[in-house]
């Protein structure tokens, strides 16, 4: 069972249910809090709404059907007119106007030193899909972007004494907070876990924009997964009431958004027109944005996908998804960026990190030969590649390719949008790397790491629900194997306890990480057998015993990678690759 906490009040209404360690509180003050419970008081009944929308397809852009079977998303015809119309966006800061490489990560405290003094344009601080949402963690987290706004962050690794600084000149800083679905249960609204995506945003706008205006950039956000227009409206809703409150001039909050569900994609235009003022772009998150592909189509036998490694841009439904975000942004003078290649640099491999750098590249070429105007990277090693096709592509005296329109290419339909692979055959090999990918990510998210490297490919939150779902997916239809084998539930089970049994094989691990491995297992077995899928495997994994959300979980021991070998060929996490 988990420790009940007493409860601190701030407000009559507002209250901690965790400890409040003498370093916390500075970003939990009374002030902040009473910003954050302005927000919660004005925005959370709408938003509740808005999540309870999401589970009636009548109220979505799908078409309904009786069993589910056949609803797919469409372009909504109530707002035809405003796609046909002619119309743009607000302002983009000077700053943000040169975005062809970003750098992802954890707000991890050696992570925002390394990622701001990267040869990149900016560093996108992440809550949500890299980060384990333990208390400290989300608290740290928001400590750590403080000091990095002010200038005054510095880290010396207790192991080799190194100590890390910023540079002179860094990154321009974008936060990237928790999605509406999920909660911040060490906060009580009237006793009731918060939106977690308020308390993200309504900490960090707080404690930053001062600063950050002085510095003469901007208080700037990454918003996840949204499913349609109306979200985005709520999201322009509470940028537009924290600017009066804080009295600032309005459309200073700048924001891109990720269209990262399937649904999103079919109302880029509309999401685009409703946060006109304070958005700057639209972002390809394609790992998620696969996710939700499974998730939407997930009762349509027809949309089974192939093994996920083989699900790169050039598949034709994902490089539409690409071009149609290029062409709506660059028609509402809006930037587009592109999303994560899951490579990172192989240590000691010269022959494996050739691949992976090549593979990296033929990826950010294809994004950029779409018109993208920046993308992704997970890794500092990984900035030269893609600055240098980016630069290759964006012309002379140009910080983006806005210029370029598409207005004579044939129309993106939505049979492009949504017409899978010719072939989604699978081996008993492709499940077992689903397996090993979920199960260990699991296993690392229980333990308070959001973002690890399996195999040489970063994961996090996103790719280990493709995972996943995939298994959910294979199951429920009864999928062939390329042998001839059916995908059945003791199929998959059996082949999970196999991996199991391979992980601890390959390296002795010590007691607490093995039993998070079996707290691992058997969530993973639950969710993939369960006759619903389950909508996003960390709201189930938040509530295991095994993860400990009031207190940062122990650690994964020094030099130990998940796949169990040594980590100087496989490196943990971003935290852990320092430049």
């Amino acid at each position: 069972m988990k420790q009940k906490l007493s409860s601190t009040s701030i407000t009559d209404e507002l209250q901690i249910a965790a400890p409040v360690k003498p370093e916390y509180s500075e970003i939990l003050s009374d002030e902040a809090l009473r910003f954050v419970g302005k927000l919660i008081r004005r925005f959370t009944p709408l938003l509740e709404l808005l999540l309870k929308a999401r589970t009636y397809p009548s109220n979505s852009n799908l078409s309904p059907s009786a069993d589910h079977s056949h609803e797919l998303p469409y372009f909504l015809p109530t707002t035809e007119g405003l796609r046909k119309s002619e119309w743009k966006i607000g302002n983009i800061p000077e700053d943000l106007q040169d975005r062809r490489v970003e750098i992802t990560g954890p707000a991890d405290r050696k992570m925002v030193i390394n990622a701001l003094n990267a040869r990149v344009s900016t560093f996108m601080a992440d809550f949500e899909d890299s980060l384990s949402p333990t208390w400290d963690n989300v608290i740290q987290g928001q400590i750590n972007l403080r000091d990095a706004v002010a200038g005054t962050i510095e880290y010396t690794d207790p192991v080799s004494g190194k100590e890390y600084r910023l540079n002179e000149d860094t990154a321009v800083l974008i936060c990237r907070v928790r999605g509406l679905h999920l909660s911040e249960t060490r906060i009580l609204w009237r006793g009731e876990p918060i939106p977690a995506s308020l308390f993200d945003f309504g900490m960090y706008l707080f404690h930053n924009y001062r600063p950050l205006l002085m510095k003469g950039t901007g208080p700037y956000f990454y918003i996840p997964k949204i499913e349609n227009y109306r979200e985005a409206r709520w999201w322009d809703q509470v940028f537009a009431f924290a600017e009066q409150q804080l009295i600032l001039e309005h459309g200073t909050i700048k924001a891109t958004v990720l269209i990262e569900t399937l649904p999103a994609a079919f109302q880029m235009d509309e999401i685009l027109f409703e946060m006109r003022d304070h958005i700057v772009g639209l972002n390809c998150g394609r790992w998620d944005y696969i996710f939700s592909y499974i998730k939407t189509l997930r009762h349509n036998g027809h949309y089974l996908l192939p093994d996920r490694r083989l699900l790169t841009m050039d598949q034709p439904f994902l490089n539409a998804y690409s071009r149609l975000l290029v062409r709506t942004c660059h028609r509402r003078g809006a930037l587009a960026i592109g999303g994560m290649s899951a490579y990172v640099p192989v240590r000691g491999d010269l022959a494996a990190n050739e691949v992976a750098l090549e593979r990296v590249r033929a990826d950010k070429e294809l994004e950029a030969n779409n018109g993208h105007d920046g993308t992704w990277i997970a890794h500092p090693g990984l900035a030269d590649v893609a600055r240098d096709v980016f630069d290759s592509v964006i012309e002379p005296g140009k910080r983006n390719q806005l210029h370029r329109r598409f207005e004579q290419d044939a129309p993106i339909t939505a049979k492009d949008l949504l017409t899978p692979p010719t072939t989604a055959a699978h081996t008993e090999g492709c499940l077992r790397n689903n397996i090993r990918v979920a199960l260990l990510y699991i296993a690392s998210w229980l333990s308070g790491r959001g973002a690890v490297t399996i195999r040489n490919l970063m994961e996090d939150a996103a790719t280990a629900e493709i995972s996943r779902t995939q298994l959910w997916q294979l199951i429920r239809h009864r999928a062939s194997l390329l042998d001839g084998t059916t995908v059945t539930p003791t199929l998959v089970s059996r082949l999970l306890r196999a991996e199991l049994s391979e992980i601890r094989a390959e390296r002795q691990h010590d007691r607490f990480q093995s039993e998070q491995l079996r707290n691992a297992a058997d969530l993973l077995e639950e969710i993939v057998t369960d006759d619903e899928l389950v909508e996003f495997i960390t709201l189930r994994a938040y509530e295991h015993p095994a993860f400990d959300p009031t207190n940062c979980n122990k650690p994964m021991s020094k030099g130990e990678s998940h796949d169990g070998k040594p980590q100087a060929t496989n490196p943990v996490a971003p935290a852990e690759l320092a430049v």
